[in-house]
This record gives C-alpha cells, structure tokens and sequence, in this order.
C-alpha cells in the first residue's frame, strides 16, 4: 500500500500565552452636576465626540444669577459700611491727641473699620462662590472622549449625586486581564536576572500583547503592558495586568470582551509533525510511524501546542521520525507500506 509520509521536524517554538481580557476606556469621566437646579438643554449628541471644556448641559441660571446679585450687592454695602468707617477714624484720631474726643470713643470707631473689612472680605467670598455657582450652570466634558447615553431628561431636576452621563477616553483603550500568581513570579524571574528593576512593568524588555477579539480576529496594532494591580487577589489567586491599545478611529470601545496573548518564551529544539498526521481518540494521541523496513510502526504520543498547521509532539517521535499524513485511520501495526514522501510546511526558526 502506497502512504504519503513527512518527517517530524525540529525547530524552536515561540510559546504564547492567552487570558481573558476586558476593556476599559482609558480614562472614564462621569459628568454630574455641581449645583441643583432644573435641567434645560442638552449641548452634545449622545454617542459623539467631546473635546474637553465644552458644554454638555445647562441648568436654569435664573437662581444662580439672582445669587450673585445679592452678593454683590452685599458687597457694596460691605463696602460702604467701612468708607464710613474709615471716615470716622480719620477724624478722630487727631481729635484724640487734642482730647477733644474720647480714646473710647475711637477704640469703638477702629473696631466698626476692622469689622468693616472682615465683612468686605466675607462679601467678596460670597460673590466669588455665586460666580461659580453660575458658572457651575453651564456642565462641562473634563476630557476628549466619546460621550455616552444621557441618564436623565430636559426639565429634570439634578442634583450633584445624579451622574448626568459619561465621557470615555478611547484611544489609547485600556484591557484588564488576570494572570495567576505563579505566572507573575515567573515572569518577574526571569526579568530581574536582566534588569536590576524591582517591577515587572518598568522592565525595558516588557511584551508585546496582541488582543483577539470575540469573533476570534486579532487586532492589528499591538499593545504594552503599562502597569499590574497592587495585590494579589486572595479569593482568586490572581493578580490584575493593565495593557493599552492604540484604538484610533474609536473602534474598540469600553465593555467589550476578548484574549489577551503574550509571548511568554521559546521552546528550543521542538520537535513537530502535521496536525493531520495525528489522531486523536477518547484524549489519547497516536501516530503512524514508517519503520526502516517500511512497516507501520502505532505510537501513543503526548501532544503539546499547536503552532499554525503543526502540532508540538512532547513524547513518543523523535527529529527525522517519517509519519503517515493522513493519520492512523487507513493503516494498521505492522502493515507493510510503500512511503512516498511529502514536503511538509515548517514555520517558525529552524
């Protein structure tokens, strides 16, 4: 019987690894009001891009307006309160020397001048904190972002515990995914034996992530880590790693689920085979193997990671090993065979 074969391979494997990510805008503003009042217009479309400082809604400044007015007009009476103040001060201190008036007298008029000024300076306070609060009418993106759905409606009345809506930044996009504990001291193993750095992130040699995304298409543009959580989570075991993306054109957008994958090494001298050279039956692993006397030779085997179309083969072939390609299903141990060879597709570095 004639079989096509392809030998087993060796070459070094760059080794991944996956975790489930999800994204965050890199920055997330919740917008809420500063002072109470009735809500009469919406400034932006929901779902648009705000720069930040523009005005996103307005609240009636009819009360705040009539605020400052009083405050104001406290301050001028504040004010003309220590010009009477100062007058009299000024008259009577010389009138003092000559004792044509009393030293209490005068005593009394200092003290008015000095209350006179307390009270401008509490009036100009006043007016200042009116001025904001007027200000405060008109609410105001604090960052470029994408702004979301508005959670409340013209006529409503807001207060500063109402989140009016949000304002994510974008691009960059943050991803949160968890790595175990022994992942971690693994990692920051085998930097500190380069690096006299005490963090992994700050680590010149830090990787590059590629991010799949739910419909299993990768992302083109690569992303870093940029920083890890403070502790390991004791409930999980786990500790939080903090990647960003460049997200230009916004398409990534914050709550979106995916994987996140890292090369972690290389594994040196792998040895290889087509992934359709081996069959797999109730979790065992088997391939057929061409003797020297071109005889069928059916060996279990233990599989490792598949890279593109091979298969990593940790156990049971050896480099030069010439397997059937088409798996063990047409062959039987011990069966006489013509090999005819086929030239197998490599990737990676030999």
């Amino acid at each position: 019987m004639s079989v096509g074969v392809v030998k087993a391979i060796q070459m070094d494997v760059p080794v991944h690894a996956e975790w489930v990510a999800t994204l965050e805008g890199y920055v997330n503003a919740q917008i809420q009001a500063q002072v109470s009042g009735y809500l009469i217009r919406q400034d932006y479309k929901e779902g648009s891009y705000v720069h930040k400082g523009d005005v996103l809604f307005e609240i009636d400044p009819r009360p705040f307006q009539a605020a400052l007015d009083q405050a104001k007009g406290q301050l001028a009476q504040a004010r003309a309160q220590l010009y009477l103040a100062d007058v009299n001060v000024k008259r009577d201190t010389p009138l003092v020397k000559e004792r044509a008036v009393a030293q209490s007298q005068l005593d009394t008029e200092t003290a008015a001048q000095m209350q006179a000024q307390a009270a401008i300076q509490a009036a100009e306070a006043a007016v200042e904190q009116a001025q904001l609060n007027l200000g405060f009418t008109k609410v105001l993106s604090l960052v470029d972002g994408i702004a979301g759905i508005a959670t409340t409606q013209m006529g409503n009345l807001v207060s500063p515990a109402a989140v009016l809506t949000t304002v994510s930044q974008v691009d960059p996009i943050k991803v949160y995914f968890p790595i175990s504990e022994q992942e971690y001291l693994q990692f920051t193993s085998k930097l500190l034996k380069k690096t006299s750095a005490s963090d992994l992130l700050r680590a010149s040699d830090s990787r590059a992530l590629d991010l799949i995304l739910s419909d299993g298409s990768i992302y083109l543009r690569k992303g870093q880590v940029i920083f890890t959580d403070r502790q390991v989570d004791p409930q999980t075991g786990t500790i939080r790693v903090v990647g960003a993306f460049p997200n230009p054109g916004n398409i990534l957008r914050p709550g979106q689920f995916g994987r996140v994958r890292a090369l972690v090494g290389v594994r040196q001298g792998a040895v290889l085979v087509p992934q359709r050279c081996v069959t797999e039956l109730q979790g065992t692993y088997e391939v057929a193997v061409v003797t020297a006397q071109n005889s069928i030779s059916l060996r279990k085997v233990k599989v490792g990671e598949r890279v593109g179309s091979l298969w990593v083969i940790d156990e049971g072939l050896a480099p030069g090993d010439e397997v059937v390609a088409d798996g063990t299903s047409k062959v039987r141990d011990g069966m006489a065979v013509k090999p005819t060879a086929e030239a197998p597709q490599p990737e990676g570095n030999r």
